[in-house]
């Protein structure tokens, strides 16, 4: 018997008899990739580490303190231990791992420590993180059709969302996942999905070298590391996916969010100024803005230019 596939034009089409299948489908897809963002955003970094530690010997400084960087031996991957809590090492069941509603029914806490008379809390930062991946992906329809740039569109916030959330924790933006972004953006861009493929190149060239320049002109002037290299590869990244005309939009913007967290962080939290801000979610979170109002905040300050 033959299995016939519907093509994308007549799920599209069937779509329009049922307005909320999308946005269900979405919302809840999201939630269930935010919940492997979690896994990502925790182990890929320490994979990360344990290469670099076995490639330069053990030599590596300045590496966080964690068990599977001193067993090196020992299997580690985003699926190999299973989930388990940090503590009591009881392993996540399934019914564990229902992105938000697990949190909310085990009331924050391990049920294993709590067997055993402990109390270890879950951080609250696994379902924001979930809820946010769910939230952001469902604003894309406010401008995004069902269409190839819907996909690839939620593509782009899934990783933005875990790429923020590692230079948080670790101040490093991985080249697997900024360059991996830039390439998706030029492929998709050969066929004009979000701008011409010249603005597309022009704009991962210009994105790279500007941060690029700003970088050594502050270290000549400085002698210190204003930045990192993965903010070059990022600002490449959007270049890449949505042209060289929003890069001075997207720097702009994180750059004045950037000063305002920066400042209230020192002012508010009595945050030391010597220490490092991370850039890369600044520059994910005007990314993501460009790519949602770029035109409108494009024609807003610079009126009949797009």
């Amino acid at each position: 018997m033959a299995i016939e596939f519907l093509s994308l034009s007549e799920i599209a089409h069937s779509l329009q008899y049922q307005p909320y299948a999308l946005p269900v489908v979405i919302l809840i897809l999201s939630l269930l990739i935010g919940s492997f963002l979690n896994v990502v955003i925790l182990r890929y970094p320490i994979m990360l580490f344990r290469s670099w530690l076995i490639d330069s010997k053990g030599l590596a400084d300045s590496l966080p303190e964690h068990s599977a960087l001193k067993d090196l031996e020992s299997p580690y991957t985003l699926s190999k231990p299973a989930s388990h809590c940090p503590r009591c090492h009881s392993p996540v069941k399934a019914w564990q791992n229902i992105p938000i509603i697990s949190f909310v029914l085990l009331k924050g806490k391990c049920s294993g420590c709590a067997e055993k008379g402990q109390e270890t809390k879950i951080s609250i930062r696994y379902p924001l993180v979930e809820l946010a991946t769910g939230l952001l992906s469902l604003a894309l329809l406010i401008k995004f059709p069902f269409s190839i740039q819907l996909a690839a569109m939620l593509v782009f916030t899934w990783s933005l969302v875990a790429m923020s959330m590692i230079d948080i924790d670790h101040q490093i933006l991985p080249d697997t996942m900024t360059l991996s972004l830039m390439w998706l953006g030029l492929l998709l861009n050969i066929d004009h999905t979000f701008v011409d493929l010249q603005s597309a190149v022009i704009g991962a060239m210009a994105g790279y070298l500007s941060l690029w320049s700003v970088y050594w002109l502050f270290k000549l002037a400085t002698g210190k590391d204003g930045m990192g290299f993965g903010d070059f590869k990022l600002l490449a990244a959007l270049g890449a996916w949505f042209g060289w005309q929003f890069l001075p939009m997207i720097i702009l913007l994180s750059s004045i969010v950037g000063a305002v967290v920066g400042i209230a962080g020192i002012m508010i939290l009595g945050r030391d100024k010597n220490i490092p801000i991370p850039f890369g979610p600044y520059l994910a979170a005007a990314g993501w803005i460009a790519a949602m109002w770029g035109n409108e905040i494009m024609e807003w300050y610079l009126p009949g230019v797009r």
